[in-house]
């Protein structure tokens, strides 16, 4: 197959292209800033010479968009805000008009969707959409207004020929070196990685081996369109989470971590407080539904595994 991702010069696009092309498929990155053989420019806005790479493929995997570990400025807001609705709007446009549009487009999404809740699990069915949950501040409101805008520019593309899936993704966990993997594992390694605000906020995620297998299960079965989950099926509370990363580690004790200490860190480190207390308990209802089987379904053993390639790297 040929398989288009724009926006897959980052971590995650460099994955799925490194898995994909040794299945054998013919994978074209789109990318701002293009540097390799199979590498196309684009401007992540507007349509331009690389639409044609979307006429005639098989799939589109839209990864594009600016990072969220930032501080949540206006100006970074309104640059995550549209790298990702103009970049899903351009993909949008190229596919409606090719002559051979592509049978399936994945969309990456963001399960930070779902609300702040420590009470029971989100999924696709029953799961509740953010930003009204009386004990989230009011800041954290605009990740779930970026999400539901990066699926709303999905949903009102004119592409009737080609299935869309939204890809509501949890933390992709691997061992690349200044990953969110080896970040948490340095403070794991330094004493320091112990519960945050209490730790009884769920930590979301998943294996990237499975991330990889979820893409290629989501694009081999037709019968599935919009929204699917991708995260492990056993979310975990942030205490225990870093608990089992210390474990692997060999490191059995951590000093703990007040809210206030977590505000002043994650200003030290220029980004936000979300992305260490919100509550992300989200699991993976319609792919194990259609058949899907995870290879590291729980944390223990996942952590077990990505620390020890993280070792040899």
């Amino acid at each position: 197959m040929k398989i288009v991702i724009p926006g897959g010069s980052g971590a995650l696009g460099t994955l799925l292209d490194r898995a994909l092309t040794a299945a054998g498929h013919r994978v074209v990155v789109l990318s701002r800033r293009p540097d390799g053989p199979r590498q196309i420019g684009w401007d992540g806005r507007n349509l331009g010479p690389w639409a044609a790479e979307v006429d005639g493929s098989d799939v589109v995997v839209n990864l594009a968009g600016r990072s969220v570990n930032c501080r949540y400025t206006e100006e970074n807001r309104r640059a995550m805000m549209d790298s990702r609705v103009q970049s899903t709007r351009a993909v949008g446009q190229a596919i409606a008009a090719a002559r051979r549009p592509p049978g399936v487009w994945l969309q990456m999404s963001t399960a930070t969707v779902y609300a702040h809740r420590h009470d029971a699990p989100n999924d696709e069915q029953t799961g509740a959409i953010g930003a009204e949950e009386p004990d989230a501040p009011a800041s954290w409101r605009y990740s779930v207004d970026i999400a539901q805008a990066w699926e709303d520019a999905q949903a009102q593309a004119d592409t009737p020929h080609t299935r869309r899936l939204a890809l509501r993704t949890a933390v992709v966990l691997g061992p690349e070196r200044g990953g969110v993997l080896d970040a948490l594992s340095w403070l794991a390694r330094l004493g320091v990685g112990g519960s945050i605000a209490g730790g009884a906020q769920y930590v979301s995620w998943i294996h990237e081996r499975d991330f990889v297998r979820a893409v290629e299960f989501l694009i081999g079965r037709d019968e599935l369109a919009g929204a699917v989950n991708l995260a492990a099926p056993d979310p975990l509370p942030q205490r225990e989470f870093m608990r089992h990363l210390r474990a692997a580690w060999g490191m059995p004790l951590a000093l703990p971590a007040a809210r206030w200490m977590a505000e002043i860190g994650a200003f030290a480190l220029r980004s936000e407080s979300e992305l260490l207390l919100k509550s992300r308990r989200v699991v993976p209802f319609r792919l194990l539904d259609a058949g899907f089987t995870f290879e590291h379904p729980h944390w223990p053993q996942a952590a077990r595994d990505l620390v020890r390639r993280l070792r040899g790297r």
